[in-house]
């Protein structure tokens, strides 16, 4: 029996504060946003993300792509830090699965498009925009407020991503 195209496991992947460290103090994407090329390529990657994001990307074979929201100068920043980092290398995963769009609720679109079953984000915000069309909605990183979306899962670090995604995979 063939499965049906979205129920086969898919993970979408936000860029800013979730591969790439945040650099403010603030948690902001300062060196993305208003730094040089060469601040941006300094920025490193968030703490054990390429130790958990090589396994997802093996656990969901191959179906993990990146979706963010930047504008132009922060996209052209954020694939020379991905080439900088050589993170497709390092994670095994396609370069050609980068999705950018230019406003937060466009990631629904993509992870339609995609039939994205699984996607890790650091806002609540967008995750919301997710309900209904990504069953398995990740919040991503230390949380200051209290989380109010219903059906987000707490992923606090990349330590916790593989335990936390295989329980919802079936494995």
């Amino acid at each position: 029996m063939k499965k049906e195209k979205a129920s086969i496991p898919r993970l979408g992947i936000d860029i800013g504060r979730v591969l790439i460290a945040a650099e403010g103090a603030d948690g902001a994407d300062t060196a993305f946003i208003g730094g040089s090329l060469q601040d941006a390529l300094d920025t490193p990657p968030y703490e054990g993300m390429f130790d958990a994001v090589a396994p997802l990307v093996e656990r969901f074979e191959g179906r993990v792509w990146l979706v963010s929201k930047c504008g132009p100068s922060v996209q052209a920043k954020s694939r020379a830090w991905l080439r900088h980092h050589a993170f497709f290398e390092r994670t095994g995963m396609a370069p050609d699965n980068l999705r950018f769009c230019l406003q937060r609720p466009q990631k629904a679109d993509h992870c339609r498009q995609l039939h994205i079953t699984h996607f890790i984000d650091d806002r609540t915000d967008v995750l919301r925009h997710l309900e209904g069309i990504v069953p398995h909605r990740y919040l991503f990183g230390p949380q200051r407020k209290p989380v109010t979306v219903e059906g987000l899962v707490l992923l606090p670090a990349w330590k916790d991503a593989a335990a936390l995604v295989d329980r919802r995979v079936g494995a």
